[in-house]
Protein backbone atom coordinates (compact mmCIF):
# COMPACT_ATOMS: atom_id res chain seq x y z
CA UNK A 1 0.00 0.00 0.00
CA UNK A 2 2.10 2.98 -1.07
CA UNK A 3 0.35 6.10 -1.85
CA UNK A 4 0.26 6.45 -5.83
CA UNK A 5 -2.77 6.18 -7.25
CA UNK A 6 -3.40 6.64 -10.97
CA UNK A 7 -5.84 8.99 -11.92
CA UNK A 8 -6.08 13.05 -11.88
CA UNK A 9 -9.50 13.55 -12.12
CA UNK A 10 -11.80 14.41 -14.11
CA UNK A 11 -10.67 16.36 -17.12
CA UNK A 12 -7.01 14.88 -17.78
CA UNK A 13 -5.99 12.27 -15.48
CA UNK A 14 -5.56 9.64 -18.45
CA UNK A 15 -1.79 10.23 -18.46
CA UNK A 16 -0.73 9.69 -14.74
CA UNK A 17 -4.04 6.87 -14.35
CA UNK A 18 -1.88 5.20 -16.91
CA UNK A 19 1.29 5.02 -14.92
CA UNK A 20 -0.34 3.56 -12.39
CA UNK A 21 -1.36 0.71 -13.82
CA UNK A 22 -0.07 -2.71 -12.67
CA UNK A 23 2.70 -4.35 -14.99
CA UNK A 24 0.37 -7.55 -14.63
CA UNK A 25 -2.67 -5.94 -15.31
CA UNK A 26 -4.37 -3.89 -18.44
CA UNK A 27 -4.45 0.14 -18.50
CA UNK A 28 -8.01 -0.40 -18.06
CA UNK A 29 -6.80 -1.94 -14.10
CA UNK A 30 -4.70 0.75 -13.11
CA UNK A 31 -4.80 0.70 -9.12
CA UNK A 32 -2.42 1.16 -5.92
CA UNK A 33 -1.20 -0.95 -3.27
CA UNK A 34 -0.82 -0.56 0.17
CA UNK A 35 2.96 0.03 0.57
CA UNK A 36 4.71 -0.56 4.32
CA UNK A 37 1.09 -1.95 5.39
CA UNK A 38 0.56 -4.92 6.80
CA UNK A 39 -1.66 -7.61 6.09
CA UNK A 40 -5.46 -7.58 6.71
CA UNK A 41 -6.08 -8.19 10.04
CA UNK A 42 -9.90 -8.72 9.80
CA UNK A 43 -12.52 -9.97 7.17
CA UNK A 44 -13.93 -7.16 5.93
CA UNK A 45 -16.51 -8.56 3.96
CA UNK A 46 -17.21 -5.78 2.26
CA UNK A 47 -14.14 -5.61 0.31
CA UNK A 48 -14.26 -5.99 -3.18
CA UNK A 49 -11.43 -7.00 -5.61
CA UNK A 50 -11.87 -5.25 -9.07
CA UNK A 51 -9.16 -6.87 -11.71
CA UNK A 52 -6.18 -5.34 -10.27
CA UNK A 53 -8.10 -2.45 -8.51
CA UNK A 54 -10.00 -2.37 -4.78
CA UNK A 55 -13.26 -2.01 -4.60
CA UNK A 56 -15.85 -2.06 -1.59
CA UNK A 57 -19.47 -2.92 -1.51
CA UNK A 58 -22.19 -0.57 -0.72
CA UNK A 59 -25.14 -2.86 -1.47
CA UNK A 60 -26.29 -6.28 -1.88
CA UNK A 61 -25.56 -5.64 -5.74
CA UNK A 62 -23.03 -2.52 -5.76
CA UNK A 63 -19.35 -1.61 -5.96
CA UNK A 64 -17.99 1.50 -5.81
CA UNK A 65 -15.07 2.07 -7.39
CA UNK A 66 -12.25 4.40 -9.00
CA UNK A 67 -13.43 5.61 -11.96
CA UNK A 68 -9.41 5.16 -13.74
CA UNK A 69 -10.38 1.45 -12.75
CA UNK A 70 -12.64 0.85 -15.60
CA UNK A 71 -15.51 -1.58 -15.70
CA UNK A 72 -13.91 -5.34 -15.25
CA UNK A 73 -16.31 -8.58 -16.56
CA UNK A 74 -16.07 -9.76 -13.23
CA UNK A 75 -14.96 -9.03 -9.28
CA UNK A 76 -14.55 -11.22 -6.41
CA UNK A 77 -16.25 -9.74 -3.03
CA UNK A 78 -16.34 -10.68 0.27
CA UNK A 79 -12.54 -12.86 0.38
CA UNK A 80 -9.49 -10.65 1.51
CA UNK A 81 -7.55 -13.30 -0.57
CA UNK A 82 -7.79 -12.15 -4.48
CA UNK A 83 -7.61 -15.87 -6.31
CA UNK A 84 -10.04 -17.26 -3.44
CA UNK A 85 -12.82 -17.02 -1.66
CA UNK A 86 -15.77 -15.16 -1.29
CA UNK A 87 -18.36 -14.95 -4.12
CA UNK A 88 -17.06 -14.06 -7.96
CA UNK A 89 -20.08 -11.66 -9.44
CA UNK A 90 -20.70 -10.93 -12.95
CA UNK A 91 -20.77 -7.02 -13.54
CA UNK A 92 -23.69 -5.51 -15.90
CA UNK A 93 -23.33 -2.11 -15.37
CA UNK A 94 -20.92 0.76 -14.56
CA UNK A 95 -21.64 4.96 -13.67
CA UNK A 96 -19.06 7.30 -13.74
CA UNK A 97 -19.74 10.08 -11.62
CA UNK A 98 -19.16 13.13 -13.36
CA UNK A 99 -16.98 15.54 -10.24
CA UNK A 100 -14.76 13.31 -9.04
CA UNK A 101 -13.07 9.65 -9.52
CA UNK A 102 -15.38 7.20 -8.64
CA UNK A 103 -17.30 4.28 -10.57
CA UNK A 104 -20.44 2.37 -9.50
CA UNK A 105 -20.36 -1.45 -10.65
CA UNK A 106 -23.55 -3.02 -10.73
CA UNK A 107 -23.62 -6.81 -10.35
CA UNK A 108 -25.49 -9.61 -11.82
CA UNK A 109 -27.16 -10.51 -8.60
CA UNK A 110 -27.00 -9.80 -4.84
CA UNK A 111 -24.80 -11.45 -2.50
CA UNK A 112 -24.67 -12.41 1.02
CA UNK A 113 -22.27 -10.65 2.44
CA UNK A 114 -22.57 -7.24 4.35
CA UNK A 115 -22.46 -3.71 2.56
CA UNK A 116 -19.94 -1.49 4.23
CA UNK A 117 -22.44 2.05 5.06
CA UNK A 118 -21.04 5.15 3.67
CA UNK A 119 -22.13 8.43 6.23
CA UNK A 120 -22.84 11.43 5.57
CA UNK A 121 -19.43 13.43 6.59
CA UNK A 122 -15.89 12.12 5.98
CA UNK A 123 -14.50 13.89 8.81
CA UNK A 124 -12.34 16.75 10.11
CA UNK A 125 -8.84 16.66 9.70
CA UNK A 126 -7.15 14.24 11.90
CA UNK A 127 -9.56 12.13 12.20
CA UNK A 128 -8.21 8.73 12.56
CA UNK A 129 -8.64 6.59 9.21
CA UNK A 130 -8.07 2.73 7.65
CA UNK A 131 -6.69 2.39 4.14
CA UNK A 132 -6.90 -1.24 2.75
CA UNK A 133 -6.61 -2.51 -1.05
CA UNK A 134 -4.37 -4.87 -3.00
CA UNK A 135 -1.58 -2.56 -3.83
CA UNK A 136 2.02 -3.25 -4.27
CA UNK A 137 3.39 -4.09 -0.46
CA UNK A 138 7.12 -3.90 -1.06
CA UNK A 139 7.75 -1.90 -4.26
CA UNK A 140 6.93 2.01 -4.23
CA UNK A 141 8.14 1.71 -7.92
CA UNK A 142 5.78 0.66 -11.06
CA UNK A 143 6.03 -2.89 -11.98
CA UNK A 144 6.44 -4.49 -8.44
CA UNK A 145 4.28 -7.45 -7.36
CA UNK A 146 0.94 -7.47 -5.93
CA UNK A 147 0.37 -9.23 -2.53
CA UNK A 148 -2.63 -11.99 -2.82
CA UNK A 149 -4.07 -10.95 0.50
CA UNK A 150 -5.05 -7.68 1.27
CA UNK A 151 -3.02 -5.25 3.20
CA UNK A 152 -4.03 -2.16 5.35
CA UNK A 153 -2.51 0.52 6.87
CA UNK A 154 -3.86 3.16 10.10
CA UNK A 155 -3.56 6.84 8.79
CA UNK A 156 -5.54 9.73 9.49
CA UNK A 157 -7.08 13.28 7.20
CA UNK A 158 -4.76 15.69 7.01
CA UNK A 159 -5.08 18.90 5.66
CA UNK A 160 -5.82 19.60 1.73
CA UNK A 161 -3.08 21.80 1.11
CA UNK A 162 -1.01 18.59 1.45
CA UNK A 163 -2.04 17.48 -1.65
CA UNK A 164 -1.78 18.95 -4.70
CA UNK A 165 -4.29 19.59 -7.06
CA UNK A 166 -7.16 18.40 -4.98
CA UNK A 167 -10.57 18.81 -5.24
CA UNK A 168 -11.02 20.35 -1.51
CA UNK A 169 -15.06 19.94 -1.54
CA UNK A 170 -15.20 16.32 -3.12
CA UNK A 171 -11.90 14.55 -2.37
CA UNK A 172 -9.78 13.82 0.88
CA UNK A 173 -5.94 14.17 1.49
CA UNK A 174 -4.99 11.55 3.88
CA UNK A 175 -1.85 11.36 5.47
CA UNK A 176 1.46 8.61 4.33
CA UNK A 177 3.01 8.00 7.86
CA UNK A 178 6.56 7.04 7.82
CA UNK A 179 6.70 6.15 3.99
CA UNK A 180 3.73 4.81 4.33
CA UNK A 181 0.50 4.64 1.71
CA UNK A 182 -1.59 4.16 -1.38
CA UNK A 183 0.09 2.09 -4.08
CA UNK A 184 -0.31 0.68 -7.56
CA UNK A 185 -3.53 -1.75 -7.24
CA UNK A 186 -5.05 0.47 -4.34
CA UNK A 187 -7.13 2.43 -6.59
CA UNK A 188 -10.67 2.08 -5.96
CA UNK A 189 -9.72 0.72 -2.58
CA UNK A 190 -11.70 1.73 0.95
CA UNK A 191 -10.62 4.70 3.49
CA UNK A 192 -12.60 4.07 6.23
CA UNK A 193 -13.34 5.17 9.83
CA UNK A 194 -15.16 3.88 13.12
CA UNK A 195 -18.86 5.31 13.83
CA UNK A 196 -20.17 4.19 16.65
CA UNK A 197 -17.64 0.77 16.81
CA UNK A 198 -18.04 -0.11 13.10
CA UNK A 199 -16.20 0.59 9.63
CA UNK A 200 -18.06 2.85 7.47
CA UNK A 201 -16.44 4.24 4.29
CA UNK A 202 -15.64 7.77 3.61
CA UNK A 203 -13.49 7.65 0.66
CA UNK A 204 -11.79 5.56 -2.64
CA UNK A 205 -8.44 6.03 -3.51
CA UNK A 206 -7.67 7.79 -6.48
CA UNK A 207 -4.20 9.24 -7.09
CA UNK A 208 -1.20 10.37 -5.19
CA UNK A 209 -1.18 14.02 -3.53
CA UNK A 210 2.30 15.18 -5.99
CA UNK A 211 1.82 13.71 -9.13
CA UNK A 212 4.72 11.72 -8.13
CA UNK A 213 5.00 8.00 -9.80
CA UNK A 214 6.49 6.75 -6.93
CA UNK A 215 4.03 5.68 -3.98
CA UNK A 216 3.95 6.73 -0.70
CA UNK A 217 6.48 9.71 -0.91
CA UNK A 218 3.22 12.03 0.34
CA UNK A 219 -0.32 11.85 0.91
CA UNK A 220 -2.65 10.39 -0.93
CA UNK A 221 -6.10 11.69 -2.74
CA UNK A 222 -9.28 9.71 -2.09
CA UNK A 223 -12.83 10.34 -3.63
CA UNK A 224 -14.92 11.87 -0.62
CA UNK A 225 -17.94 9.15 -0.66
CA UNK A 226 -20.30 11.10 1.92
CA UNK A 227 -19.72 14.43 -0.79
CA UNK A 228 -21.66 12.57 -3.37
CA UNK A 229 -23.56 10.22 -1.45
CA UNK A 230 -26.80 11.56 -2.58
CA UNK A 231 -25.87 11.17 -5.96
CA UNK A 232 -25.00 7.19 -5.15
CA UNK A 233 -28.38 6.91 -3.45
CA UNK A 234 -30.19 7.64 -6.27
CA UNK A 235 -27.90 5.54 -8.78
CA UNK A 236 -28.41 2.63 -6.61
CA UNK A 237 -31.85 2.90 -5.89
CA UNK A 238 -31.83 3.77 -2.14
CA UNK A 239 -28.15 2.96 0.17
CA UNK A 240 -29.09 0.55 2.92
CA UNK A 241 -30.01 2.48 6.00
Amino acid sequence: MIPRLSRILVAGALTLAALLVPSAASAADVGTNVYNGKPASEAYPFLVYVGGCTGSLIKANWVVTADHCGTPASVRVGSTNRTSGGTVVRVTRAVRNSSIDVRLLQLASSVSYTPIRIPTTSGATGTATRIIGWGQATSPNPGGSTPVVATELDTSIVADSRCSGIFGAGEICTNNPGGAGACYGDSGGPQVRRENGVWVLIGATSRAGNNSPTCATAPSIYGDLPYIRSWINTQVGGLPA
